[in-house]
């Protein structure tokens, strides 16, 4: 995947002196500046910009799952939003208002709301990601967001960073102090789907080689089957991706997988219609679901997780596999139990971690993670 640089940086007054307006500017030595007081909605949509703003709201959030469905009690660091990977199928498009890459640039009062959180909830374990809103690795070449929030992590008794992406930017991950508490991720899909519905995206290949470079370096690694695209050869393009991700890495390194079938708000329909023509994915079989999205059949989606659960089963029967955001009909006709009969989804992934990771969530009050400053 081709590293494309912004040609603009816009900035608001608020965080003209930031450290990482500092760091881009370093980075992006071509890119020109516009310092305004502050960046609103409107301005217009260019994959060669990107906004950095003085955020105002809570960086630390919970998953937007809803009660209809399991959820893994994931927690979203909140760093940006949008992404100029431009996949057909991604809820961005009809999710934000802002068009261009948009960066936080208080990052000194993220890493205090980390810390603050962090501090006050020392029990249990946290499990905290990035790529909820945007990439965790699609600007980090120009950011070096990862050197300075994976090494803060390792200090962390009782939680532990996922960074998940369709990229194959990893080289600010190289010699960090990772602490064993960093889990890098990739969504996969079959090439064909990758090809169609992600041409921006790094290959199958490059992601495969970049999480096979990121164990060799001591980080664990997850893998996130999201969204499974129904097409006419699904099986065999899902189950060749199965076989080359296993042929590439060692099952040992991998905390969990995650499966969910396409699903998306119908507002999305017509967007992906006029901006993605050549795309098929909105003419396949679905149904609006509890939480109103459409979603294919119950059948189609059983079968996508039972017959994939096989594959990953067959590689190693103790892999921590789960499904995103389904009932437990689904889970007990496709992976053969529901959440509950294993004490929750949430604890499942807790147990992952432990099993995995070595890390078991604190049970005392002993606690050592420091705030960074952000121009370290």
């Amino acid at each position: 995947m081709i590293v494309r640089a912004p040609r603009r940086i816009i900035a608001e007054t608020a965080v003209a002196h930031s450290a990482l307006l500092e760091t881009l500017r370093k980075n992006l030595p071509e890119a020109s500046l516009q310092v305004v007081d502050r960046i609103g909605d409107g301005w217009g949509r260019s994959p060669d910009v990107v906004e950095v703003v003085d955020f105002r709201g809570k960086f630390l959030k919970s998953c937007p799952g809803t009660r209809c469905y399991n959820c893994c009690g994931y927690k979203i660091l909140h760093l940006g939003t949008q992404c100029s990977i431009d996949c057909a199928y991604c809820i961005l498009q009809a999710y934000l208002n802002q068009p261009n890459l948009r960066l936080f640039g208080n990052l000194d009062e993220m890493f205090s709301e980390l810390s603050g959180f962090l501090s006050q909830n020392r029990l249990g374990l946290h499990r905290i990601g990035t790529g909820e809103f945007t990439d965790s690795l699609l600007l980090d070449p120009f950011t070096g967001i990862t050197r300075l929030i994976v090494p803060f992590f390792a200090k962390t008794p009782n939680a532990v960073l996922e960074l998940k992406t369709k990229t194959n930017f990893i080289e600010n991950l190289e010699g960090l102090d990772h602490g064993g508490h960093t889990i890098v991720a990739w969504s996969l899909n079959p090439e064909e789907i990758q090809r169609r519905e992600e041409p921006l995206s790094a290959t199958i290949s490059e992601r495969l080689e970049a999480a096979r470079w990121c164990a060799a370096q001591g980080y664990f690694l997850a893998f996130h089957f999201d969204p499974i695209i129904d097409y006419a050869r699904w099986q065999s393009g899902y189950g060749q991706t199965i076989e080359r991700l296993f042929e590439a890495v060692d099952p040992s390194r991998i905390v969990w997988i995650s499966l969910g079938a396409l699903r998306f708000m119908p507002d999305l329909k017509p967007i992906i219609k006029a901006r993605h023509p050549s795309s098929r994915i909105i003419y396949g079989e679905f149904i609006r679901g509890l939480d109103s999205k459409l979603r294919y059949f119950r059948d189609i989606r059983a079968e996508f997780y039972g017959f994939i659960a096989d594959r990953i089963r067959r590689a190693d029967p103790e892999l921590c596999v789960y499904l995103c955001m389904e009932s437990d009909d689904i889970w007990r006709d496709s992976l053969g139990f529901c959440p509950d009969e294993r004490g929750g989804l949430a604890p499942m992934l807790d147990r992952a971690v432990e099993k995995k990771m070595g890390i078991a969530p604190v049970t005392d009050l002993g606690f050592g993670a420091d705030k960074p400053r952000a121009s370290e």
